[in-house]
Formats: structure tokens, C-alpha cells, sequence
């Protein structure tokens, strides 16, 4: 019988860093058309609407950590161009083999920058950038990783963090299931898809962890479908 009371800890298969070929490029595809027909594109976008608007700053550094494909920095970054705003992004990425596809696909924008780190490791707060983007990255983590994770984040980034994640309900996780079952075509997004669900989160859990993890100036909102929106300023902004 599924749970859906609490987060699920079982690993999913893109949690293996050593996954390429095929399956990872069928995944990778799929997971683009599926962030943008669920609308979880504009999550990430309206919360550098506000964070910018609010901001001094003319020009950002974002780093987009746990970049995959690279599809959300080209949603970032044709935003950005689209309002005439400054910025630089850096995808982050543990798996060498999602950042070369990465660099592939985001070949033709001169503004991105990659990195192949573990943002576990303390190299990860060698750079500063100004705005931290996760986009259904967090999930992957337990919330003692997330813990730790949050408290170097609000080091690393200058202005906020921006967390675009999952709603755990019962509802996104029957609706995945079929989806995928009817029309994916990759077995990574079969598995992963409904197992991502079961890790993700309510509101009071992402409020426990925002807190254990240092932040005091948060916000959270729902978006269809099934999405969290979380904007956390750092002390520095």
C-alpha cells in the first residue's frame, strides 16, 4: 500500500551518478516536456520575477544546481533576455554525464558556465553567486542532507534561494503513474516519475526544513500542477 504521511527514502535510479546513454537522453527529453506542460517552468521564472524587482542589483549570477539537461537555464535564460536583464547561470551537476549533455544542448548560449560538483563537498562554497535555483532537485535528499545542504546555501548565495519541487499528494502521484505508464518511453521516468512524488513534500515539512536549515525570510506557495514555489532570502540581502 502506498504512503503518502511521510517522505519516502527509497532511491531513485537517477540518483546514480554513473547513468548515460540512451536511457539518460530519452529521460532527459521527456522530463523537458513534462516540466513544461505541467507549467513547473513559470514556477522558477515568477520567483526571479520577484526576487529581481526587489532587488538593486542590474545584473545576477544564478546557479542552477542539479541542472540535468540544462532545460531550466534556457527557460531562465530566455527569460531573462526577454525583459533585457544582465545574467550570468551556472549549472551544477554531480553526474558528468548529464553536464555534457548539458553543454550540448546550451551550446549556443554564451552566458552559461558548468560545473561537475557534489554540492556536499566544501569546494561547493568556493564561488559566491547571487540567486541559488533548484528545480525538483531537493527531493532527491533526505532531510538531514537537506538540512545541511540549505545551511551552506544560504552561504553560497548572496540575495535567495529559489526552489521549484513536489507536492506529495495522492492525486500528482496516480496522475504520474498513468501519464507515464501510457506515454514514456523510458524506464528511468517510469520508475522515477511516481517515486518522486512519494519524496516530496507538504508545506509543513518544507516550513521544519527551511527553518532547521537557518532561514528566517521565507515564502512558500502551491501552482498547479502539484508544484512548491520557495523564494528564501538570505541574511545578506
Amino acid at each position: 500500500m502506498v504512503k503518502f504521511t511521510t517522505r519516502s527514502v527509497e532511491k531513485e535510479i537517477m540518483d546514480d551518478l554513473e547513468v548515460d546513454g540512451p536511457v539518460l537522453v530519452q529521460t532527459l527529453k521527456e522530463l523537458r516536456t513534462i516540466n513544461k506542460l505541467l507549467g513547473g517552468n513559470y514556477v522558477t521564472t515568477s520567483a526571479l520575477k520577484k526576487i529581481i524587482e526587489n532587488s538593486p542589483d542590474k545584473s545576477f549570477t544564478i546557479a542552477d544546481i542539479g541542472c540535468g539537461g540544462g532545460d531550466m537555464i534556457r527557460v531562465m535564460a530566455n527569460w531573462a533576455k526577454s525583459i533585457n536583464l544582465n545574467c550570468h547561470f551556472i549549472g551544477i551537476d554531480a553526474n558528468p554525464n548529464t553536464i555534457a549533455a548539458a553543454r550540448e544542448n546550451l551550446a549556443d548560449l554564451k552566458n552559461v558556465s558548468f560545473q561537475v560538483q557534489n554540492v556536499f563537498e566544501k569546494s561547493f562554497l568556493d564561488q559566491k553567486v547571487d540567486i541559488i535555483s533548484c528545480t525538483l532537485f531537493t527531493h532527491h535528499f533526505t532531510d538531514k542532507e537537506l538540512i545541511n545542504l540549505f545551511s551552506t546555501f544560504i552561504i553560497k548565495a548572496k540575495i535567495a534561494l529559489v526552489i521549484n519541487d513536489l507536492h506529495r499528494h495522492p492525486l500528482a502521484f496516480y496522475s504520474i503513474k498513468l501519464l507515464t505508464a501510457l506515454f514514456s518511453h523510458s524506464p528511468m521516468v517510469k520508475n522515477d516519475g511516481p517515486l518522486s512524488v512519494l519524496r516530496s513534500f507538504r508545506k509543513k515539512e518544507i516550513e521544519y526544513l527551511m527553518k532547521a536549515s537557518g532561514f528566517k525570510n521565507f515564502e512558500i506557495s502551491w501552482h498547479w500542477a502539484f508544484r512548491w514555489k520557495i523564494i528564501a532570502y538570505t541574511p545578506e540581502s
